[in-house]
This record gives C-alpha cells, structure tokens and sequence, in this order.
C-alpha cells in the first residue's frame, strides 16, 4: 500500500516538474549562461518551503504518515565535502542537462535520448560507491 503513495506522490512530482519546465534542457542551459530568472526563481522558492517546512516539523513536532516521530540528525560541517559534491554535481548537470529529478522525468515523457544521461548517472553512482572509501566524509 505504501508503494502506491510513493508511486502517486511520484506521478505528482513528474507532472509538475515537467509542466513548469524544470526539466526541460533549454531552461537549465539558460540558467547556467545566466540568461533567464526561471530555473532560479524554482530552485530558490523550493529553498524557501524546504527551509520553513523543515522549521514547522521541529517546532510542532510533527509525525510522518506512519505515526513515527521525524527527526533530523546533524551532519558533520565540512567545507571541502560540500564544495567537491557541489563542483561535481554541478558539473555532471551542466554537461548532462539534467539532475536526477529531472532523468525520470524525461523518460517518464518519452525523451529516449535521456537513457543515455541514466546509464551515465547509475555508471557514477556505482564509480562513487567504489572510491567512497577514500573520499572526504
């Protein structure tokens, strides 16, 4: 039954991202030359209702859906971590044209071309969890 609400949940997120053209190759090329407000104004409202929403659950203490308490646990601040992961996810989404999100969206609407980007994200997934080891935690 849980898998139905993800699979829903999921549909909804694909409808969405498409239709307001988040995963569309053109608008993430302008936002990466700079030219269009459009990929920011999404990136930076998501922003927003992420940081409130996570504010809302720690004050009210809120529960998930099964009745299980949420909590956050803090992650060790690191600048080199977070900078490495951002320059190579940066990177992999300029070259590619898309993040994750976006790959299923895509195929989700019959872009076959993207398959190619998935075979490249699952190749350094698997590259990541090989080196995983020897890089900054």
């Amino acid at each position: 039954m849980r898998s139905i609400g993800y699979l829903l949940i999921g549909i909804f997120f694909g409808i969405v991202m498409f239709k307001s053209e988040a995963a569309s190759w053109f608008r993430i090329y302008e936002m990466f030359q700079f030219q269009s407000f459009h990929m920011y104004g999404i990136i930076g409202s998501a922003l927003v209702l992420g940081v409130i929403g996570v504010q809302i659950i720690k004050r009210k203490n809120l529960k998930s859906f099964f009745g299980q308490r949420i909590t956050f646990i803090p992650k060790e601040k690191s600048f080199s971590r977070y900078m490495y992961g951002g320059i190579i996810f940066g990177l992999g989404w300029a070259l590619a044209g898309a993040c994750p999100g976006p790959i299923f969206t895509l195929i989700g609407a019959g872009f076959m071309p993207i398959l190619i980007v998935f075979a490249g994200s699952l190749l350094g997934t698997f590259i990541y969890g090989l080196l995983r080891k020897k890089l900054p935690h």
